[in-house]
């Protein structure tokens, strides 16, 4: 497992985040919805292009999940599109442009209601989870690659990030809830309103809690790949 260190750009967004946007958490869940909706989009339109995909993908239909466990403390967003990689995961969740930062800062305005609806202007809106969440892990396999990726971090100041098993494509997103946020967030009424009133434009379906066809697991005990030693190479380690 590798640790990061954050861009500094991105700590500082954190901290406003927290500490500017407070009294509207809610609206990590509508950003975390719209990333998965953008990632189904991206898969819908390769499957269409992309001749290595048509035939792996003729069939699937794009779909997004919530599932919550208020014994567990946490939250679970896990979508079926594009997925990313290692290269994806650090560019898209570890790095922010500069530039969108410094923008994002500038058109703050102290209402946390108007500012809120910045954060999907400015690209910024998976640190969002962090009002909420004391911890997050996301595990995502792009689709037509074999390696899935586990990214996870506290929000800090560092992540970390290790190749590990998934079988299909997609991203898993898993949130522990802070203790004061698990009354709020682990609640089907509450997420159910919420997803109503931000994501009832997007043009997939959204399951809440469906267990017939996911099974939640434990998801972040995501183990790295085990790698086939050679018969010369097992010898070199038994001998050892």
């Amino acid at each position: 497992m590798a640790k990061h260190q954050f861009q500094t750009e991105v700590g500082q967004l954190l901290h406003l985040m927290t500490h500017s946007l407070y009294s509207n958490k809610e609206i990590f869940i509508r950003e975390l919805v719209s990333n998965s909706s953008d990632a189904i989009d991206k898969l819908n339109y390769l499957r269409l292009t992309d001749e290595n995909l048509k035939d792996a993908f003729a069939d699937w239909k794009g779909e997004i999940n919530i599932t919550f466990d208020e014994a567990d403390k946490s939250l679970t967003i896990i979508d079926n599109g594009i997925g990313m990689n290692e290269a994806d995961l650090i560019a898209s969740i570890g790095t922010i442009a500069k530039s969108g930062t410094k923008s994002f800062v500038e058109a703050l305005t102290g209402d946390a209601k108007k500012d809120s609806n910045l954060i999907g202007q400015f690209g910024v809106g998976f640190y969002s989870v962090f009002m909420v969440a004391s911890s997050v892990d996301v595990i995502s396999k792009k689709a037509g690659e074999e390696v899935a990726y586990k990214w996870s971090s506290d929000g800090t100041g560092e992540f970390d990030l290790a190749p590990c098993t998934k079988e299909t494509n997609g991203t898993v997103i898993y949130i522990k809830l802070k203790d004061e946020e698990v009354s709020d967030f682990a609640n089907k009424h509450r997420i159910k309103t919420i997803v109503g009133k931000y994501s009832n434009h997007i043009a997939y379906p959204i399951f809440l809690n469906y267990s017939e066809e996911w099974e939640f697991k434990d998801i972040t005990a995501c183990e790295p790949p085990k790698v086939e030693q050679s018969e010369e190479a097992k010898k070199e380690v038994e001998e050892k």
